[in-house]
């Protein structure tokens, strides 16, 4: 870790926007790399220099979605038998299969703000082959909100590199338990719909 950010530290400015694309787009083949921190610390680097908050965001948004979009067209290919090998959990596709019928469309939109398991949407919503055009909307916006929101932290911290890195760990542990909140929330609220209109 220590030696990626070091190597970072060294890029001109259109290479690191370049590494943080790349970056966050390997985030989706690899869900073990801090990919957050070191969009953060990329941010705060370019900070530092003649960077540009857009061009940063901008950059870590498009190789997000586009490693989102290449995985899930690998799920799609290859289907949920692969997936499974490669990311355990036979149940997972059967999770995400409920979690769709349940909440549509934004049950891929706030998974996206979970650690550990917006890596694993993108190819069994593949493998499920869940229409393209839903799919596209909601992990771009998704993306956008969060990586744009990091390359803020990144730009707005850019003085002081611990307390940017204890502050991506915070708001990467709200944004799950936000998102967490969110999903019990709004079954809640289906299963209270439901049974109001099954009352005679």
């Amino acid at each position: 870790m220590n030696a990626l950010l070091a190597w970072l530290a060294e890029l001109p400015t259109w290479a690191l926007y370049s590494s943080l694309a790349v970056i966050a787009a390997a985030e989706n083949v690899f869900p073990p790399l801090p990919a957050d921190t070191v969009v953060g610390v990329g941010s705060f680097l370019a900070a530092q220099g003649s960077g540009s908050l857009i061009m940063a965001a901008t950059s870590v948004w498009a190789g997000n979605l586009l490693g989102a979009l290449g995985m899930y067209f690998v799920g799609r290919r290859y289907g949920s038998a692969a997936l499974m090998k490669r990311f355990g959990g036979a149940d997972a596709e059967a999770r995400i299969a409920r979690m769709y019928k349940s909440y549509g469309i934004w049950a891929l939109f706030v998974s996206r703000f979970l650690p550990g398991v917006r890596a694993v949407v993108p190819p069994f919503a593949g493998a499920l082959k869940l229409p393209l055009r839903q799919v596209i909307p909601a992990m771009a916006t998704a993306s956008a909100i969060w990586y744009g929101a990091i390359a803020w932290l990144g730009f707005r911290f850019g003085q002081n590199l611990d307390e940017l890195k204890a502050l991506i760990g915070t708001a990467t542990r709200t944004s799950g338990l936000v998102a967490v909140a969110i999903v019990v929330l709004a079954g809640g609220f289906i299963w209270w719909r439901r049974r109001r209109t099954a009352t005679p």
